[in-house]
C-alpha cells in the first residue's frame, strides 16, 4: 500500500477496469485526456474521431457549454439532498420534462443511477404492480436471448449474453427466454428493419403455454439490441409482442438505455417504432453520459396502482442514495435543453440516410458478413477467425484507434453510435477511416 503522499500516478495495476482485457491494456494503453464535441484527445496528443458517443452516451457530444456550467452552478448551490422523504426543485422538474418528451401514456419518473439499475428498478415495479392489485402470483420474467440489460442480477438473469452470465452462478428463478431476431441467412445486409422473423414474437405464446400467462408478470426486451451487435426489430414483430402481452395481462417494458434520447430519431424507440410499452427504462443521453443517472418511465395506470392506503405509508420500498442527485437533476435538465435548442433528435433523423449509404458502402470489403443500421446506429458484422473468435474484431478496434477513430466491438462485430452533433464530413472520415482498417487487417 502506499504511503501518504505517494499517489503512484503512474501505476495502471490498482483500476481493475470493467469490460476490459486488463492485462492487454495495460501492456499498451489507451488513454483519454480531454475532449470537445467531435473529438478526444489522447496523452500523446492525438485527435480521435468519437464514432460511439463515449459508450452510446454523449448524444450531444463532448464538452458542451449549457451542461458544463450547470454542473458548476449546481455543485456550489446545492451538492446533494437527500431523497428519502426529502426533495430538491431540479429533480421534479426533470420528470415533469422527461414526461413532457416521452410518448402520452406515460406520466411518472422513477430516478436511478444507470441503466442497470434502472433494469433492475422497472423488474421490481413490475412484481410489485401485479401484487398491488391482486395478483401475486404473477413472479415470472421473460427476457430475450442476446438480450443485453446491465449488470446486476435481475439484468443479467433476464439478458441473454451467455458470457455476462455464465460465470455468476443459477440468478434468478423463474425467468424464460424469447429468441432472439437474428436472422442472418433471411436478413443479411438490410438497410433498417428486416422483413422476416416477425413471427419470432409468437414464442411468447408458447411460454404462456408452459408456464400459464396468469403466472409472468413482464417481458423485458431492447426494442434495437444495441450492446450484443446492434440487431433490428423485424417489421411487425415489437406490435406481436405488444398485443400477446396486452392479451395476456403481462406488462412490456422496453429497455431504451441505449435507444433514447434521438438515437433512432426520436425521442425514444417506443415513437420510432410507434409500440407503447408499459414502462421504459433509460439513462446514458439522459445527462450525455457526464453525471451517472437513469430513469424508469411508468404510466399512469402503474403509478395509480400504489397510492393506495394510508398516506403517510411509504407505497414503493425501493429508491437508491443518489436518486434525483441534484447534481445529475442539472445535468439532465441542461441536456435535455441542449437536445431541443439544436433540434438534435429531427437532425439524426435528416442524416439516417446519408449513414446508411455510407455504413453499406462497406458491402465486399475482407470479412465483411453483413451490415446493419437504424437511426444513427450502425454494425459491421466479421467473420471470425477460425479458432479464434472476437480476435479479428478486436485487432480492427486496435487499429481505428491508432487510425484516429474510434469504434467499438462486440465479439466480432464493429458497432458505432456517433453523437448527434456529427457531421457529414464526420461520417466520410468514420467510415472511410473504418474501410482502410478492413484492408489491411488479417
Amino acid at each position: 500500500m502506499a504511503m501518504d503522499g505517494d499517489t503512484r500516478p503512474n501505476d495502471l495495476s490498482a483500476f481493475w477496469m470493467p469490460f476490459t482485457a486488463n492485462r492487454q491494456f495495460k501492456k499498451e494503453p489507451r488513454m483519454f485526456v480531454s475532449a470537445d464535441r467531435m473529438h478526444y484527445r489522447t496523452s500523446d496528443g492525438r485527435a480521435v474521431l468519437d464514432g460511439t458517443a463515449g459508450l452510446w452516451c454523449c448524444n450531444a457530444g463532448h464538452n458542451r457549454p449549457k451542461i458544463v456550467e450547470a454542473i458548476q452552478k449546481q455543485v456550489a448551490e446545492l451538492d446533494y439532498a437527500p431523497a428519502f422523504q426529502m426533495g430538491h426543485p431540479k429533480a421534479f422538474e426533470l420528470a415533469t420534462k422527461l414526461v413532457d418528451m416521452a410518448p402520452e401514456p406515460f406520466e411518472h419518473v422513477f430516478f436511478t443511477n444507470s441503466g442497470s439499475e434502472s433494469v433492475e428498478t422497472a423488474l421490481k415495479i413490475a412484481l410489485a404492480y401485479h401484487r398491488a392489485k391482486g395478483q401475486g402470483e404473477r413472479t415470472r420474467l421473460i427476457g430475450r436471448e442476446r438480450g443485453y440489460h446491465g449488470v446486476n442480477f435481475g439484468g443479467i438473469s433476464v439478458g441473454g449474453i451467455v458470457t455476462n452470465r455464465k460465470m455468476f452462478g443459477t440468478l434468478l428463478n423463474g425467468v424464460d427466454h424469447l429468441p432472439h431476431t437474428h436472422l442472418p441467412d433471411r436478413n443479411r445486409f438490410v438497410r433498417g428493419q428486416p422483413e422476416h422473423g416477425a413471427e419470432l414474437a409468437d414464442e411468447l405464446e408458447r411460454i404462456v403455454a408452459l408456464h400459464g400467462g396468469e403466472t409472468i408478470a413482464a417481458v423485458i426486451v431492447e426494442p434495437m439490441a444495441g450492446s450484443t451487435g446492434v440487431l433490428l426489430p423485424p417489421k411487425g414483430y415489437l406490435k406481436r409482442l405488444r398485443d400477446i402481452c396486452t392479451k395476456h395481462g403481462i406488462l412490456l417494458i422496453f429497455d431504451e438505455v441505449i435507444t433514447g434520447f434521438g438515437r433512432l430519431g426520436s425521442s425514444f424507440a417506443a415513437e420510432h417504432y410507434g409500440v407503447m410499452p408499459d414502462l421504459i427504462t433509460c439513462a446514458k443521453g439522459l445527462t450525455n453520459g457526464v453525471i451517472p443517472m437513469g430513469a424508469v418511465l411508468a404510466t399512469k395506470e402503474i403509478h395509480d396502482a400504489f397510492m393506495n392506503g394510508p398516506e403517510h405509508v411509504i407505497e414503493l420500498f425501493h429508491g437508491y442514495t443518489y436518486s434525483g442527485n441534484p447534481i445529475a437533476a442539472a445535468a439532465g435538465l441542461a441536456t435535455l435543453e441542449t437536445y431541443a435548442e439544436e433540434g438534435l433528435f429531427a437532425r439524426a433523423a435528416g442524416l439516417a440516410d446519408y449513414w446508411a449509404d455510407a455504413l453499406h458502402s462497406l458491402k465486399g470489403l475482407p470479412h465483411v458478413v453483413d451490415i446493419r443500421n437504424e437511426g444513427l446506429i450502425g454494425a459491421v458484422e466479421l467473420e471470425p477467425i477460425e479458432g479464434a473468435p472476437t480476435k479479428r474484431a478486436f485487432s480492427a478496434f486496435l487499429k481505428a484507434y491508432d487510425k484516429g477513430i474510434l469504434v467499438r466491438t462486440t465479439g466480432d462485430i464493429i458497432a458505432m453510435s456517433p453523437p448527434l452533433i456529427i457531421e457529414k464530413e464526420h461520417i466520410d472520415t468514420l467510415v472511410g477511416t473504418l474501410a482502410d482498417v478492413l484492408r489491411q487487417i488479417d
